[in-house]
C-alpha cells in the first residue's frame, strides 16, 4: 500500500551530476516505533527524536513533536539497547560515560521508559550511578513541534518549526488551528530559544524555534534520580480515536497464548498480539466499532482493503473486531458515481484521512474519503460471512444484510465497466492511484519481459474474490431468506469458466494463471505472488490448485524468507522492489492459509517457515515488507528502508500460520467444526488457549503426529475430521 508515492523519495537532494533534485521518503527501518493508536513516537535506537526525516510524535496523520532530544551538561548519552515493554510502551538504555568514576567500565546509566497513550506520551528518565564519588549534571530536553501533516512527512516536503505559544513554569506549548500540543516537565524549568536561521543543511528550511526542560541533577555515590515529562496533544479535527473498550481478545484469562515447540512462533504470536493491540482504532464519531489501522507511520488509519484483511485474519480469536470494522466500512459505503473519489453505489472505501492527501511534486491527489480500491468490496462480503461463520451474532449479520446486497449490486455491475464479465479498474481522475489492488504501486503490473501493463486492468486474484464473494453472498441471502442467491451462484460459475479460458499462460515451468489482463485484453503473462489469493475461493479445480500449489514453492518464488511478489526470474525482477520481487509477511501467510485449508501441508509449512525465520531477525516484529534476496546471500532478509512496522496484517500473518497450524474452520450457523490441522504437523506441536467460536473461549492443541484436540465448544458445536 503505498499511496503512489511510490519510491523511497524527505530531504531534498542533489544527484551527483545533474542540476535537479528530488526528494527522497524517508527511511524506517532502523528507527524505533512505539504506538498506541492513534498516536506513534518514531526515535532513534537511543530514544533521541530528532529533526530529520520521519522521526517525531504523530497524532491522527500529524506530527506533534519534531525533536525530544535529551542531554547531559549538553552531550548526548551514547546508546546500549532498547526493548519493546508491550502495547505502547518501550525502554532504551544509554549511558553517560564521561560521569562518574574514571574506571573502564561504565558507572553512569540513563533509562528513558516511553508509553504513548492516545493524544500523547509520557516518559520517564531514570539515571543511575554506580560511582563512588557524587555526580552533579544538568539535564536538558529540547523539544520542538512543526505540525507537519503526514503526507509532507512522507513525501519529504519542507517543513518548518512552529514558535511556542507560550512559556509556563515547566510548560512549553504550541497551537495550529483547533490543534494545541503541550509538553511538560515535572519540576523542570521551561525556556524558549529565539527565531535563528538555519544553515548548512540539506534539510534546512529557515527559521525554528525549540525549548528546553531543563533538571539540574545530584547523585549521591551509588544513587538514583528519577525525572518525568509528557507530551498531550487536543486535537478535535481528527477523524480517528481510540476505541472505548479494550480488544475482545484481551480481556480477562482469556487473553491468547500459544505454547509450541518451535520458539520462534510462540514469540512471533505473542509480540504480534502486543501490536495488533497497539494498532486498534475508531472513528472519532463511533468509538464502539473497532477497526484496525494499517501500519506505523503512513497509513494509521482506516483502510479498507487492510483494515479488512487484518480482521478476516484474526477471526480465530473473536468477531468482535470483524463487525466493528464491517460496520465502520458500511457507513461510508458508495452512494454515487464520483470519478475524482472513485465512490460509486455499493463500494466499499480505500482510506479515510483528516484531509485531502495532496503530495507535494507528485501528481497524486486523493480526497480525504477515497474509494479508489478495486478488491475492498468483495472482501467486504468475504469478511461478513466469515464472521458470520465464525459466530457473529445474526442479529448484527442481518443488520448489514442490505449493504452485502449493495455490494453485491456494484459487483455485477460498476465493477465491470466494459462488460466483458471481468472485474476491472482506471484510475479515470489521472490524480488517483493508477493500480487499485493490493499491489498498487506505479510499476507493480509487468509482463514476464518487464513490460509495464496499461490499464485498463483486470486483476488475477480480484476476479478470485469476486468468485468467492458471489458464492458466498448467495450463501447469506439464502441464510437469511432474501433473494438473490441462484443468481449470484450463476455469475460465480459464468465467471469461473471466463476465467479458465482467457487468465492461464504457458510459462518455463508450465502454465499458470496470469497476473492479469491489461487493456488490449491481453495476459499480463508474469508469475507472482497473486496467483496464491486464488487458493480457496473455489474459482481453481482440485489439479489447478495442485499445479499452483508446485509453482508457489518453486525456488523462483520461495527462495528467500517466505514468497516473493515475483518471480525471480521474470524482467522486472528485483528483490528491493515494493511489489516485483520483495516479500510481503500478509501475502505469505494468505498464500499459507490457502494452501493449508486445500491440503498441501509441506507447500504451507515451506513458506510459513520463511516467515519465522525472518520474523527472528526482525526482533519477531515484522515488517510491512523485505527484500527477496536469496537465503544464501546474506543468511537473513534484508530490510525494505521505508517499510511501515508495525503493520496490521504482517502482525496477523502470525495468527494465520497458527490457525493454518490446527486446522480449525467453524461452520456455527451449520452446527459443526471442520478439523483439517497440516499433516505431519510440520510445525511441530502446536498448543492454543483464547481462541473464539462464537463467542465462546476455545483450547485447540494439535501433537507431533497431527492430531488435533479442541476443547469449550459451545453447546450445539459438534466436530469433524476433514478427509485427505
Amino acid at each position: 500500500m503505498l499511496d503512489d508515492a511510490s519510491s523511497p523519495t524527505p530531504q531534498a537532494v542533489t544527484v551527483a551530476g545533474s542540476t535537479a533534485a528530488h526528494r527522497l521518503q524517508p527511511l524506517l527501518h532502523d528507527l524505533v516505533s512505539t504506538v498506541l493508536a492513534p498516536t506513534v513516537a518514531l526515535s532513534g535506537g537511543d530514544g533521541q527524536i530528532r529533526p530529520a526525516g520521519v522521526q517525531g510524535v504523530f497524532h491522527a496523520d500529524s506530527r506533534a513533536l519534531s525533536q525530544a532530544t535529551l542531554t547531559i551538561d549538553g552531550r548526548e548519552p551514547e546508546a546500549v539497547g532498547h526493548a519493546p515493554q508491550g502495547p505502547g510502551a518501550t525502554r532504551f538504555v544509554t549511558l553517560a560515560r564521561w560521569l562518574g568514576d574514571p574506571v573502564p567500565d561504565p558507572t553512569v546509566r540513563i533509562e528513558r521508559f516511553r508509553q504513548v497513550v492516545p493524544g500523547g506520551m509520557e516518559e520517564r528518565v531514570e539515571i543511575v550511578s554506580s560511582a563512588t564519588v557524587p555526580v552533579t549534571a544538568v539535564v536538558s530536553l529540547e523539544v520542538g513541534c512543526d505540525f507537519a501533516p503526514i503526507e509532507v512527512v512522507k513525501s519529504g516536503g519542507d517543513t518548518a518549526e512552529a514558535a511556542p505559544e507560550r512559556t509556563a513554569p515547566g510548560e512549553i506549548s504550541w497551537r495550529s488551528g483547533g490543534v494545541r500540543v503541550a509538553v511538560t516537565g515535572t519540576g523542570a524549568r521551561a525556556e524558549a530559544t529565539e527565531p535563528t536561521e538555519v544553515t548548512g543543511s540539506a534539510e534546512s528550511t529557515g527559521y525554528g524555534r525549540t525549548g528546553f526542560l531543563r533538571w539540574p541533577v545530584e547523585l549521591a555515590p551509588r544513587g538514583r534520580v528519577t525525572l518525568s515529562w509528557r507530551v498531550e496533544v487536543r486535537d478535535p479535527q481528527a477523524v480517528v480515536t481510540a476505541p472505548d473498550r479494550p480488544a475482545e481478545w484481551a480481556v480477562g484469562e482469556g487473553e491468547p497464548r500459544v505454547v509450541t515447540t518451535d520458539h520462534r512462533l510462540g514469540r512471533l504470536f505473542e509480540q504480534s498480539m502486543d501490536d495488533l493491540r497497539s494498532l486498534r482504532l475508531a472513528e472519532t464519531a463511533a468509538p464502539g466499532d473497532a477497526f484496525l489501522g494499517a501500519g506505523v507511520p503512513w497509513f494509521l488509519t482506516l483502510f479498507g482493503r487492510d483494515s479488512i484483511w487484518a480482521a478476516r485474519m484474526l477471526l480465530p480469536l473473536g468477531t468482535e473486531l470483524a463487525m466493528g470494522t464491517l460496520r465502520v466500512l458500511a457507513r461510508r459505503q458508495g452512494t454515487k458515481i464520483d470519478p475524482g473519489s472513485g465512490e460509486a453505489p455499493g463500494k466499499i472505501m480505500h482510506e479515510l484521512r483528516r484531509h485531502d492527501f495532496a503530495v507535494e511534486g507528485n501528481n497524486l491527489y486523493l480526497p480525504a474519503a477515497y474509494y479508489g480500491t478495486i478488491d475492498a468490496t468483495p472482501l467486504w462480503i468475504g469478511l461478513l460471512h466469515d464472521a458470520w461463520r465464525w459466530g457473529a451474532p445474526a442479529g448484527e449479520i442481518a443488520a448489514l444484510l442490505p449493504h452485502l446486497e449493495a455490494a453485491l449490486g456494484w459487483l455485477g455491475g460498476p465493477a465491470d465497466p466494459d462488460g466483458d464479465g471481468f472485474v476491472e479498474y482506471v484510475d479515470t481522475s489521472g490524480r488517483g492511484l493508477a493500480n487499485q489492488g493490493w499491489k498498487d504501486s506505479g510499476d507493480a503490473l509487468r509482463f514476464h519481459d518487464g513490460r509495464r501493463a496499461q490499464p485498463p486492468i483486470a486483476l488475477v486474484e480480484v476476479q478470485g474474490y469476486a468468485h468467492q464473494a458471489a458464492r458466498q453472498g448467495a450463501d447469506l441471502l439464502e441464510a437469511f431468506g432474501l433473494p438473490g442467491a441462484a443468481r449470484w451462484r450463476e455469475h460465480a460459475a459464468a465467471l469461473a469458466e471466463r476465467f479458465r479460458a482467457r487468465f492461464w499462460v504457458d510459462g518455463p515451468r508450465g502454465r499458470f494463471p496470469a497476473l492479469a489482463l491489461d487493456r488490449d485484453k491481453r495476459p499480463v503473462d508474469a508469475l507472482t505472488s497473486n496467483i496464491g489469493h486464488l487458493l480457496g475461493t473455489g474459482l481453481l479445480t482440485a489439479a489447478e490448485e495442485a499445479r499452483i500449489a508446485d509453482l508457489l514453492v518453486s525456488p523462483e518464488m520461495a527462495g528467500g524468507f517466505g514468497l516473493r511478489t515475483m518471480s525471480a526470474d521474470a524482467g522486472g525482477f528485483s528483490p528491493l522492489s515494493y511489489h516485483c520481487g520483495s516479500i510481503w509477511a500478509h501475502d505469505t501467510a494468505i498464500v499459507v492459509a490457502g494452501l493449508a485449508r486445500a491440503g498441501f501441508a509441506t507447500h504451507a509449512a515451506t513458506l510459513a517457515e520463511g516467515l519465522l525465520a525472518a520474523g527472528e531477525t526482525f526482533g519477531y516484529r515484522l515488517p510491512e515488507l523485505y527484500g527477496g534476496d536469496d537465503r544464501a546471500a546474506l543468511g537473513r532478509p534484508v530490510p525494505y528502508p521505508a517499510a511501515c512496522r508495525p503493520q496490521a496484517w504482517s502482525a496477523a500473518a502470525a495468527v494465520t500460520v497458527v490457525h493454518a497450524a490446527l486446522g480449525l474452520y467453524p461452520d456455527v450457523p451449520g452446527g459443526r467444526l471442520l478439523l483439517r490441522p497440516l499433516a505431519g504437523a510440520p510445525l511441530g506441536a502446536v498448543s492454543v488457549r483464547g481462541l473464539r467460536v462464537a463467542g465462546a473461549e476455545v483450547s485447540a492443541a494439535v501433537d507431533r503426529g497431527g492430531e488435533v484436540v479442541v476443547t469449550g465448544l459451545p453447546a450445539g458445536i459438534s466436530t469433524e475430521r476433514a478427509s485427505t
